[in-house]
């Protein structure tokens, strides 16, 4: 594995630092899975992602948007 040598603003460094330490890696590793997350081209989480566990949970009518009657009186 090659090493470089990377200059990052205090606040960055000092973010770097805590986040390793709370969650028990080196830095390092956290450095490398972010660049590999963005060389795959996965910057974030979507927000399917994040609600994937309750996707699809809430009952009710399933023509919300397409059906007129559930609109009447909307916006008035």
């Amino acid at each position: 594995m090659k090493t470089i040598t990377v200059r990052l603003p205090e606040a960055l460094a000092t973010w770097l630092s805590r986040r390793a330490r709370d969650l028990g890696r080196p830095q390092s590793e956290l450095v490398r899975e972010a660049l590999q997350r963005v060389r795959a081209g996965k910057r974030g989480v979507s927000c399917h992602d994040l609600f994937a566990d309750v996707c699809g949970v809430i009952h009710g009518p399933k023509d919300l948007s397409a059906n007129p009657k559930h609109l009447s009186g909307f916006g008035e």
